[in-house]
């Protein structure tokens, strides 16, 4: 067990966890890196009216980490309906805040729940700072957080975002994780409010770009509503060279299974769709282009077949086609 390999995954919110699930049964050191910005519903609420950081990002990380997910797993993702000042609360939410007041802080409320969980891996926040996210708009105008940023996107279009205080510190045990990886996993997750608001935080970005690792970026397998509708897979990977560089990037992993193609349109936030490319490489890197969807939910990733791809580059590159005209299969 001490000769497994180390992945760090970076992101936060459904996608991260989507990954964690299918990795956490590959014979790996696990640790994810995730994002603290989160404002909306039980999350936001909890936050802004006990001044901690929010928990609903890292709640998600640690349910896909449970070595069995079964009512316990459950039970931490269940919401409360028809319950007058616990509507809408993830009772997840609510433990890791009673356990924050008992344990003293935040990263000792997460190892206890890890250890209640039984959880393969740690789950780190990327910055013990309470923080949110600013989305620049194309009309000059500015949204806050990740609720907002959806919805004023849409409407106005994004062009950058970044974080309130700007300058914050990072959690010095993701940068020592990061540094000591063997894979560094960036994606997949909502592009501007789960990815990027790691990455604006200098010592994470310096972390990724210098130390010395095998780095990937999973480009998410469908357009997001009000952040990236109109994102081909090379503008994701633009977007993202503008706040890390990606030159010494060994691998873009792509989706080639498109099954909406014409998109689908939920609520009122615009169409989305399953996206892919024909390129060998973007930007200089080599592309993996191969099935990777859900096939229930083909607007996103299969944690199944995701981590498949992932172990496989890791511990066996060689059986990886990386030309799109090469279909990949992994064995």
């Amino acid at each position: 067990m001490r000769d497994w390999p180390k992945i760090v995954a970076i992101g936060g919110g459904t996608g991260l966890s989507t990954l964690l699930r299918g990795l956490k049964n590959y014979p790996v050191h696990l640790s994810a890196v995730v994002t603290m910005t989160d404002n909306g519903q039980s999350s936001g609420r909890i936050s802004r009216s006990a001044g901690t950081l929010p928990p609903g990002d890292v709640r998600k990380c640690l349910t896909a980490l449970a070595t069995d997910e079964t009512l316990l797993s459950e039970l931490f993702e269940y919401r409360f309906k028809n319950v007058r000042g616990l509507n809408g609360h993830s009772l997840g939410n609510l433990l890791l805040l009673a356990l924050t007041d008992i344990t003293g802080n935040f990263e000792k409320a997460i190892e206890a729940t890890s250890r209640i969980l039984s959880v393969k891996g740690r789950v780190l926040p990327s910055s013990l700072e309470p923080a949110n996210i600013i989305g620049h708009l194309k009309n000059g105008h500015t949204a806050l957080g990740e609720t907002e940023i959806p919805v004023m996107g849409h409407r106005y279009g994004l062009s950058s975002i970044s974080l309130m205080p700007e300058k914050i510190k990072a959690n010095p045990a993701a940068i020592d994780m990061i540094c000591q990886a063997d894979l560094v996993v960036i994606g997949p997750g909502s592009f501007y409010t789960s990815l990027i608001p790691n990455l604006l935080i200098k010592e994470i970005r310096k972390a990724v770009e210098d130390c010395s690792v095998k780095k990937v970026f999973i480009v998410n397998s469908s357009t997001e509503r009000g952040e990236t509708e109109n994102f081909t897979v090379e503008n994701h990977v633009e977007e993202l060279n503008k706040y890390v560089s990606v030159k010494d990037f060994s691998a873009i992993i792509v989706n080639d299974n498109i099954v909406s193609k014409n998109g689908n349109r939920e609520g009122l936030l615009g169409h989305i769709k399953n996206i892919t490319t024909d390129a060998d490489t973007i930007m200089g890197v080599p592309v993996i282009a191969t099935d990777v969807i859900n096939e229930q939910r083909p607007l996103f990733h299969d944690p199944k077949k995701l981590a498949s791809v992932i172990f496989t580059l890791l511990s066996e590159p060689e059986k990886l086609a990386i030309k799109k005209a090469d279909k990949v299969e992994v064995v």
